[in-house]
């Protein structure tokens, strides 16, 4: 199968002479930190060799009971935050019939995602709509005690348990969670649920390609077979004994970080097809989480084109000079749909008669890339053949390895997300939580004196 191919061109013409291959010796010393676990936050590296550690009997086992839950549920209710739920969120987004929730399908069940906010309007429409449905939770915790999910965990099992008894909830929760220890384990362990393990050394930003993400993925009915053979043809292109040259993410990792040394701060992925929205958010919280620190860091912004051109397209066109865009191209679309012809041609569009749709996109695609490059924007291009499990997990392998190696070039670790706490400790210091009284008189003493 064809692999991703990547072209700097476009991004290594606003660069000085020389300056991607200045940083090939730290680029190879870093991709070398990876593997012998030398780099900071070497604790969380479980992800390095994943793919090639699957086997096909946990693939089997993660693939016979999402089939037991497709089996038995109307909805199956996917409840995570951060890389607990958009590594699953981007692949059954992108990967399945954009409009296949409006259409009921006995053999399909819906699959809706909460406990990544805590928005009561939203809690509330998603209770109401589960009522007199068979539904399953997928409850994806490490601690099982992170607020957004635990409240709304709490919230359908007390739901499912009233509309079907708890003997026949039990059949109908699966916990991914820690091994040993946490809320989220003593509960699956008290209650009997079935549940599957998060690696210790799988942070949750790269854990799609554990149960985090392979059992949601597979309730979708989605070939997780074929996303982890497309990581793991990743995993061997991206060796640590393939040379520079021939590493794409070392490349990418090399080339958007010679772009930050001369003065583009902010780092724009593009798409052309709508499906692959929620793999730009995904993306986002990968590289947002990982770099971000120290007073450092590329900012991931994303943007769907064409939608946005007619939005943000007059921003990067002509604003400030301190971006660079990283566009995914889908050479292949899986449907074939030809614009047709009209006699009165009052919409002027008669040219495009009997043109494919995506060819007018890719029009769009290479006319907007040359109108950027013109306007001082330097772009990197990332193709792949087709949207596909095989392709999918091509790419997820890919950014997640550049990561790793541009973490180490920017000099941070990119494994921890100290900065995420912050907000939380504010938060249960309002709420008055147990424990934090301290903090509770010190933040309304400082409210009042604003």
């Amino acid at each position: 199968m064809k692999s991703i191919s990547l072209d700097i061109t476009k991004a290594q013409q606003f660069l000085p002479a020389g300056a991607i291959m200045a940083l090939k010796e730290q680029t190879v010393a870093a991709r070398k930190g990876l593997e012998e676990g030398t780099v900071p936050g070497n604790d969380f590296l479980g992800w390095l060799h994943l793919p090639s550690s699957i086997t096909p009997e946990f693939l089997a086992e993660v693939k016979a009971v999402a089939e037991d839950l497709r089996s038995k549920a109307e909805v199956i209710v996917i409840a995570g935050i951060g890389g607990s739920y958009l590594g699953a969120k981007c692949v059954i987004e992108g990967l399945s019939n954009s409009f296949q929730w409006l259409v009921k399908d006995a053999k399909t069940p819906a699959i809706v995602f909460a406990g990544n906010n805590i928005g009561e309007d939203y809690l509330y429409e998603l209770t109401q709509y589960l009522q007199g449905k068979t539904f399953a939770i997928i409850n994806i915790s490490k601690s099982g005690t992170t607020t957004e999910t635990a409240l709304t965990f709490r919230l359908l099992k007390t739901q499912l348990e009233q509309q079907v008894g708890k003997e026949k909830a039990k059949d109908l929760i699966v916990a991914v969670t820690d091994a040993k220890k946490g809320a989220a384990r003593t509960c699956a362990d008290k209650e009997g649920y079935r549940s599957f393990i998060i690696p210790d050394n799988v942070g949750g930003r790269f854990s799609v390609l554990t149960p985090v993400g392979l059992l949601p993925i597979a309730c979708a009915g989605i070939d997780i077979d074929q996303l982890v053979v497309g990581a793991q043809a990743m995993e061997l292109q991206c060796a640590v004994d393939v040379p520079f040259e021939e590493n794409p993410a070392a490349i990418y990792a090399a080339t958007r970080n010679a772009l930050y040394q001369n003065g583009k701060k902010i780092e724009i992925l593009i798409n052309y097809q709508p499906k692959l929205h929620f793999y730009a958010e995904w993306w986002k919280q990968l590289f947002g989480e990982s770099e971000g620190k120290d007073k450092k860091g590329i900012f991931p912004a994303s943007c769907d084109f064409t939608t946005d051109l007619h939005s943000m397209g007059q921003w990067i066109q002509d604003g400030e000079r301190t971006i660079f865009e990283t566009c995914i191209s889908v050479e292949n679309p899986d449907n074939t749909l030809l614009f047709p012809h009209d006699e009165e041609n009052l919409d002027g569009l008669n040219f495009l008669a009997g043109k494919h749709i995506d060819e007018v996109n890719k029009n769009a695609e290479l006319g907007t890339r040359l109108a950027h490059v013109d306007g001082g924007v330097p772009n990197i291009l990332i193709s792949i053949e087709k949207l596909d499990a095989y392709n999918y997990g091509q790419l997820i392998y890919f950014f997640e390895i550049a990561c790793g190696i541009s973490g180490q070039l920017l000099g941070v670790n990119a494994f921890n997300q100290p900065g995420v706490e912050a907000y939380k400790k504010n938060m249960f210091a309002l709420l008055e939580k147990p424990g934090y009284e301290e903090e509770t008189k010190a933040i309304r003493a400082k409210l009042a004196a604003e």
